[in-house]
């Protein structure tokens, strides 16, 4: 099978976001890529969490990208300092407008727009205990599998715990 045989396999967007976060999204997804991880977007947390992003690089380690598109959305959602216990590095993502300072120290920082991000501060390495980063890595194949298998065919995944 060719490789133009998926071209017209893409995700619709979910609904939950608004424009600014979508492209914010899609600008810290190019910047991931380019560095060599790979993301799912709306990742499912074994916490019941979502994380806006969880990536993996070559190694396995485990990135979650929070995405706040604007200063009342970072203020009124505190949710994300659980995140920390998912990943080996926690980064914020923002729009070019976000005031940087209000971002606590001990993140990452990616200004992102629709077609790209810069890294402006990386994120302090915080490993991941063996056992904690197997059960996510198998989660985080599950999800990106199922997502790609949905788009296939959405009959087949009727009943398949993701």
């Amino acid at each position: 099978m060719s490789d133009t045989a998926f071209a017209d396999l893409v995700l619709p967007p979910d609904g939950r976001q608004s424009e600014t976060a979508r492209a914010i999204q899609r600008g810290a997804l190019r910047y991931l890529a380019a560095r060599g991880l790979v993301g799912v977007p709306e990742f499912s947390l074994a916490s019941g969490r979502r994380a806006d992003i969880a990536a993996l690089d070559l190694r396995g380690e485990v990135w979650v990208v929070e995405i706040k598109s604007s200063v009342t959305d970072f203020r009124t959602d505190r949710k994300w300092a659980e995140y920390r216990a998912h990943c080996d590095r926690l980064f914020f993502a923002v729009g070019p407008d976000f005031p940087l300072e209000i971002l606590p120290e001990d993140t990452g920082i990616l200004v992102a727009d629709a077609f790209g991000a810069g890294l402006v501060r990386e994120a302090p390495l915080h490993a991941l205990a063996g056992a904690t980063r197997k059960a996510l890595t198998l989660r985080f194949a599950r999800a990106a599998a199922g997502r790609l298998m949905g788009l296939m065919d959405p009959e087949a995944l009727r009943g398949v715990v993701l």
